[in-house]
């Protein structure tokens, strides 16, 4: 593919990778974090799924952890541990 109308593509494809990012975090913030004001708990403390409010700090774990099992370095060249 001739590369000048190949770049706005990636562009584009790069800008739908962080929206799909963005609004993963925001469902889990919602389900985990914040606690719904009917309920007094969390929805997914409602489903069963957990037995604890998570915190932020809570998400950022689990991003690492999965970032580690990949494989895949950090946003500043990070090296893995």
């Amino acid at each position: 593919m001739h590369a000048p109308l190949y770049a706005p593509y990636q562009r584009i494809f790069k800008k739908i990778e962080h929206h799909v990012a963005s609004i993963s975090l925001h469902f889990m913030y919602i389900n985990f974090v914040r606690i719904h004001q009917t309920l007094r708990i969390t929805p997914a403390m409602a489903a069963g799924v957990t037995d604890h409010v998570w915190e932020m700090a809570d998400i950022v774990a689990l991003l690492d952890d999965g970032k580690k099992q990949a494989g895949i370095a950090g946003r500043w060249n990070d090296p893995i541990k």
